[in-house]
């Protein structure tokens, strides 16, 4: 039943460009494949090969749209037609209407739960970034992610970060240096550790360090850091940080930061906010595929 997908398109949306088909497609088959396994014998059983259907894709919350490209992959690929009607970035309320699928009755119900799978997912991860950034509205910071991706999924959820409205930090280790605790405990103090960061490291990569205190930002600094990534500070210790480097380069804060507690951290003057929990604990996004009456065989 799984269509082969030869469109190889980079669909623009209110986020920029969304990752290019062959850095996901992959995952779209391994999910349906997961899930359809030797066939769908419910929809097999009670529909008949020729009776045709229609359904909507509907949000039962407010909600930023995050994924719209891939639901429709999902039901091309079971040979069903799927019109979005909004696009990735936009905020809708509870009870929009996202898109319309028709085709075979049997297919849409086979393609369902796969293609609400990504919706729920990414919308929620879009979702929840959207509340960080609207609570640090008027600063001067910026929401990112981080590396705490589920397997496999990145360049997806980093995507709907950015539907959201943040920013993403690197892409993984090969696109930035990011010298944390364990490289500096390894090669001894920060300033070794980014003196061989600038002796050895790939001509362009920024040298971001991570500190835990003043002193350790202006070691940092003095032995050549481009940027900080302050951790587990409090907002005190932070606008002393950021007092002290005085714009000379960014400061990043990091660690325990929440929806209650976010704003206090972006008024300490710092760059950006980076948060983990905006991939590994956004609540999946509630949406359903509601069945046109009028279809029913």
């Amino acid at each position: 039943m799984i269509q082969s997908y030869s469109a190889r398109h980079m669909a623009m949306t209110t986020a920029g460009a969304l990752p290019p088909l062959e850095c996901w497609e992959w995952l779209v088959d391994a999910a349906l494949r997961e899930d359809i396994g030797s066939g769908d014998a419910t929809s097999q059983a009670l529909l008949g090969a020729g009776e045709i259907g229609s359904a909507s894709v509907v949000a039962r919350q407010p909600l930023v749209i995050a994924g719209l490209p891939l639901a429709q992959t999902v039901f091309e690929r079971c040979f069903v037609r799927f019109e979005y009607r909004v696009e990735d970035g936009m905020k809708v309320d509870a009870g929009a209407e996202l898109g319309r699928v028709t085709g075979l009755a049997a297919a849409i119900l086979t393609a369902e739960r796969t293609a609400l799978n990504f919706l729920q997912r990414l919308c929620g991860v879009a979702t929840y970034t959207a509340r960080f950034t609207a609570a640090i509205a008027g600063t001067r910071a910026r929401i990112c992610d981080t590396r705490k991706t589920t397997p496999g999924w990145r360049v997806l959820e980093k995507y709907a970060v950015r539907c959201g409205g943040g920013v993403n930090h690197r892409m993984g280790l090969f696109d930035g240096i990011l010298i944390k605790d364990n490289h500096i405990a390894s090669v001894g103090s920060i300033k070794c550790a980014v003196t061989r960061a600038r002796e050895h490291a790939p001509f362009g990569l920024r040298v971001q360090v991570e500190v835990e205190s003043l002193a350790d930002a202006r070691e940092a600094v003095d032995a050549g850091a481009d940027a900080l990534l302050a951790d587990n500070q409090t907002p005190e210790a932070l606008t002393e940080i950021v007092r002290w480097i005085a714009g000379r380069v960014p400061v990043e804060a990091t660690g325990g930061v929440t929806l209650d507690n976010v704003r206090a951290y972006a008024e300490t003057g710092v760059d950006r906010i980076s948060i983990g929990a905006l991939t590994h604990s956004a609540p999946a996004a509630d949406l359903s595929l509601e069945w046109d009456a009028a279809s029913k065989p």
